[in-house]
């Protein structure tokens, strides 16, 4: 009996469409297609193909995850210090040196100093490096809704302490945590939609401790419902995409450029709900993209490998995917 492997293909297909994606980045949709031809790169290039920050990270937390889970009971002052170590080896690797985000740098920096992490966070930040990173949180087995909630918002709350990127990370997770137990594609965004709705006013208190505390915020309350907020708004604008159906254009014209983590999300999810049963294209179409393309197929390839799992992807990618030790390890692990 074969299995689909959909932790595996989760993880190697974030980095797959990160590599994809990563010469992209700056590019706009003219230059692309000069480059590249209409539909992108076909892809990821070299040997071994490079990834960016966003699969580095995504394996800080990924084995900052396994080393908790190895040690249980799962609490936020168990694996906070985990993550604080791991975040902080990324900051002064070598191979730190793929354009990372300067929210990433200065929240790292300071953890690095050794300050409390909410004092360490980017309180006003909530670019996509809050949820480009989550899916280890997703994917991992077993958990509480309410901790892969809590650890999905504390792990972006660590450098991104807008209220935007602890919603739309705890979105990202649980859409892949959906897709990897069976939900079909097409009720995601019915699904997503109503978890945004229940979530509202739940804060985490537990697992983000005083966060909320800022001026002219009444409550946690007050403060989480913001992020919950602008993520429904992300998410009106998915439908209309979807609805639309328009598999050619620039999907950061429907949903956003990906900068931010509620555009990421649902650019991520555009990708891959256009192409549903075909992972390269859902990938490739996050490639050939006008905003932060590394970051919206990087996505776009754990929805999709999440969906369909490890067999769905080119076999000869795995050989050649930077860091694939470490993503084997993880999906071994989880698988």
């Amino acid at each position: 009996m074969t299995t689909k492997r959909r932790v595996s293909g989760a993880i190697f297909g974030l980095a797959y469409g990160d590599a994809l994606g990563a010469p992209t980045e700056f590019l706009d949709m003219e230059q692309i297609r000069r480059r590249f031809g209409e539909s992108g790169p076909k892809e990821p290039s070299g040997d071994p193909a490079l990834v960016t920050d966003d699969t580095q990270m995504t394996i800080a937390v990924a084995l900052g995850l396994l080393d908790a889970l190895e040690n249980p009971p799962f609490t936020p002052d168990l694996i906070t210090p985990m993550w604080r170590r791991r975040f902080v080896d990324w900051l002064h690797d070598p191979e730190n040196d793929r354009a990372p985000g300067n929210t990433c740098l200065r929240a790292c920096e300071g953890l690095d100093r050794g300050l409390p992490w909410v004092r360490a966070t980017q309180l006003h930040s909530k670019g996509c490096g809050a949820n480009m990173r989550v899916a280890p949180v997703g994917l991992a087995p077993g958990l509480p809704d309410e901790a892969r909630a809590g650890a999905s918002q504390l792990q972006a709350a660590m450098t991104h302490g807008h209220a935007t990127g602890l919603a739309a990370s705890e979105l990202t997770a649980f859409a892949l945590r959906w897709l990897a137990d069976g939900t079909a594609p097409g009720d995601l965004p019915g699904a997503l939609r109503a978890r945004c709705r229940e979530q509202r006013t739940v804060y985490h208190e537990r697992w983000l401790g005083e966060l909320w505390r800022r001026p002219g915020v009444d409550d946690p309350a007050a403060f989480i419902a913001r992020g919950w907020d602008e993520c429904l708004g992300a998410l009106d604008r998915l439908d209309a995409a979807l609805a639309e159906g328009d598999r050619a254009s620039d999907p950061c014209l429907a949903t956003g450029a990906g900068w931010i983590a509620e555009e990421a999300l649902a650019t991520g999810l555009l990708c891959f709900l256009l192409f549903p049963d075909d992972p390269v294209a859902a990938i490739r179409r996050g490639a050939a993209s006008s905003g932060d393309s590394d970051s919206i197929a990087c996505l776009a390839g754990a929805f999709a490998g999440a969906h369909l799992g490890m067999d769905a992807w080119p076999a000869e990618w795995a050989e050649r995917i930077e860091y694939a030790a470490a993503l084997r390890r993880i999906g071994d692990a989880w698988d």
